[in-house]
């Protein structure tokens, strides 16, 4: 699984959209995905391909992980894997592709997620959280809870929590409110333990945790009318260089320039 570039397909500014491959289960390299009502999303990817990344510290490991950066956007994307399984299931970015998008966010794609489903990639999961208030289709994927997944749990948290930080609400239906309250119900409630992972870090930070947040963030330990003044009135933000191309290519999945170039 890939979040941004794998699982997560996405431009610049959203964290939120997957890819899914289109199945063919009798090839030797199969990619396969279902969906049931209140939907469980799941694929498999048999290759020995994944066999060069590095995995999280467990005996015996279950969780291939890896997290990529491209500096010009200063974006995050991550990698994951069921390396236990015995088709070593994954996604990765091949023709054919589906994309998976919060349904919340009034953007295309094939398939929707809404909160409470689960992105499935052979015996682990992914959870979908509702995080609203950066843009109004956000979401934080949380990985699964119980003796058979991975532990600590890890949370992505793409523009909504960031490493000392959070994401601006000035654009895209964003809301200082709703950020708040949504950081606080669905993210600072995991174990403290939580590793977080966000979808943007423009200081050289790479992860943090729940705990570390609710103690260190400069915002989001403040009181929430404290939040909304910080982030409505004293950041003095710039207007985003790539948001004009940023915005228009989400609303997409980034397919925006497929029909002219195939005129």
């Amino acid at each position: 699984m890939l979040l941004n570039v794998g699982t997560f397909i996405r431009s610049a500014t959203r964290f939120s959209p997957f890819i899914i491959p289109h199945s063919s289960p009798s090839s030797p390299s199969s990619f396969c995905f279902s969906f049931s009502p209140k939907q469980t999303v799941s694929f498999t990817l048999q290759s020995s391909q994944m066999a060069s990344f590095t995995t999280l510290s467990q005996s015996p490991p279950k969780l291939l992980f890896r997290q990529l950066f491209e500096k010009e956007s200063s974006t995050y994307t991550y990698l994951l894997a069921d390396c236990s399984h015995p088709d070593k299931p994954a996604l990765g970015k091949v023709p054919g592709v589906k994309s998976v998008i919060s349904k919340a966010s009034g953007s295309k794609a094939d398939v929707f997620v809404e909160p409470g489903d689960k992105i499935s990639f052979g015996d682990l999961f992914l959870e979908v959280r509702a995080t609203p208030g950066h843009t109004m289709g956000c979401v934080t994927y949380v990985t699964g809870d119980g003796p058979d997944q991975p532990q600590p749990r890890m949370a992505f948290t793409g523009d909504a929590l960031l490493i000392r930080g959070c994401g601006r609400t000035d654009f895209q239906g964003g809301s200082s409110q709703q950020l708040y309250k949504s950081v606080h119900s669905q993210i600072f409630t995991l174990p403290k333990e939580t590793l977080l992972y966000p979808a943007h870090d423009y200081k050289g930070f790479s992860v943090t945790t729940v705990g570390e947040e609710m103690l260190y963030n400069p915002r989001l330990t403040k009181d929430e009318e404290t939040f909304k003044n910080i982030m409505e009135t004293d950041l003095n933000l710039a207007y985003p260089k790539m948001i004009d191309v940023a915005v228009p290519a989400n609303m997409v999945c980034g397919l925006q320039d497929l029909e002219p170039k195939a005129n």
